[in-house]
């Protein structure tokens, strides 16, 4: 038997209506989120674009070997190895690592439930949805919580007495710079920790439960057999960001880093693992800012054509009292809401340019119409010579 259960419900054509009537004030709320939301983006990008064109005309590189004075206050490049007197250590299970972070990464064996659903539209305009939950066992990351669940009876989850954490030294230093949390805390590359002997020997001292303890170079397992997962069993691992070589660009204070404030708005921290120049430093960051930049736009724009849908949205209801009609309408509106969307987010994209680049934005307007002027010109050449070499009769 399928550990699942079906729901139907129904809803009038006057339901629906007056539900998509409420559905126009959410899509008009989202339209002008959105418009503000490109517009903010369009700022966003060129503050930080100018940020990092101004830093990478001021970052001078300097030694890590020794602590220079005349560069306090100045932006700055230092690469070198991380060197630590300290080491993370997670304490519930007694792992202690060289490195810079410790990661434990926590799951347990819990019911899930997933939801699907199939709607459809009846001749009169009424909807029938057919709703479908199923249950089935997964190693989750999180506590699911079943008393949620459309059927919590005999899927019971209990609480997780675990949970994924992460722990990391307090200081650091990159030659005679200190790295305080704020530079430790964007130093990534965590590779996953190989438990030795004296490891496992902790994690089997440290652990007080009830239930039996499996511990391996891999990680540790608490349930009875790990080749056959019940409810209630947790499986963990550790990782760990080891000691190596970092790059940081930040404002010099004292013998440590802090953000750099620059005239364009933007405070300049930053850090790469390895040993990276300034210039490639800056030309990633600048990467990273278009690549988010178009994210950003492509986002409000698929937004904006489902507010422009929510809007026009009352005009599918009222042709689904034949359905084969409200699906044609549909065709047509989401056609429009696209059209719209593109339109307002071009605009809008269009209008903080002028607002934040006027000169660049005249620029290319000017060139868009010199260019649009050209053709048309030549299209009229072309035609007037067609015209005056075609036979006469």
């Amino acid at each position: 038997m399928s550990d699942s259960i079906r729901e139907v419900t129904s809803v009038s054509w006057f339901g629906r209506l007056t539900r998509s009537a409420g559905g126009i004030v959410f899509g008009l709320l989202l339209l002008v989120a959105m418009v503000i939301g490109l517009f903010w983006n369009e700022g966003r990008a060129v503050t930080t674009a100018r940020s990092l064109e101004e830093g990478a005309g001021l970052v001078e590189t300097v030694p890590s070997d020794r602590i220079d004075p005349a560069y306090e206050g100045r932006l700055v490049h230092v690469a070198g190895p991380v060197t630590a007197t300290a080491e993370p250590r997670d304490d519930l299970f007694g792992i202690v690592a060289a490195g810079i972070r410790l990661e434990r990464d926590v799951e347990m064996y819990q019911w899930v439930e997933r939801q699907t659903s199939e709607t459809k539209t009846k001749l009169g305009g009424g909807e029938e949805t057919v709703t479908t939950y199923s249950y089935e066992k997964a190693w989750m990351g999180r506590e699911v919580d079943s008393a949620d669940f459309r059927k919590p009876e005999g899927h019971a989850n209990p609480g997780m007495n675990y949970a994924s954490d992460r722990f990391q030294i307090p200081q650091a230093a990159l030659g005679a710079f200190r790295l305080d949390p704020p530079v430790l805390d964007r130093i990534g590359g965590a590779e996953r920790l190989s438990l030795d002997q004296s490891m496992i020997d902790a994690v089997k001292a440290s652990y007080s439960g009830s239930r039996a303890l499996h511990v391996t170079g891999a990680g540790a397992y608490i349930g009875f057999d790990p080749s056959s997962p019940r409810i209630g069993d947790y499986r963990m691992s550790w990782r760990v960001v080891p000691l190596g070589p970092v790059s940081v660009v930040g404002r010099q204070t004292g013998d440590g880093f802090a953000p750099y404030q620059t005239v364009a708005g933007n405070r300049l921290l930053m850090v790469d693992n390895g040993v990276v120049p300034a210039e490639e430093m800056f030309a990633d960051a600048m990467t990273g800012n278009a690549i988010l930049t178009w994210a950003l736009r492509i986002g409000g724009l698929l937004l904006l054509m489902f507010a422009f849908s929510l809007i026009m949205g009352p005009i599918g209801v009222l042709a689904d009292v034949i359905p084969f009609l409200g699906s044609l309408v549909r065709l047509g509106t989401g056609a429009i809401a696209f059209v719209l969307a593109v339109l307002v987010g071009g605009a809008t994209i269009a209008l903080a340019w002028f607002w934040y680049r006027p000169l660049l934005a005249i620029g290319i307007a000017a060139a868009a119409i010199a260019v649009a002027a050209l053709v048309s010109r030549l299209g009229r050449k072309t035609a007037a010579g067609e015209t005056a070499g075609a036979p006469t009769a």
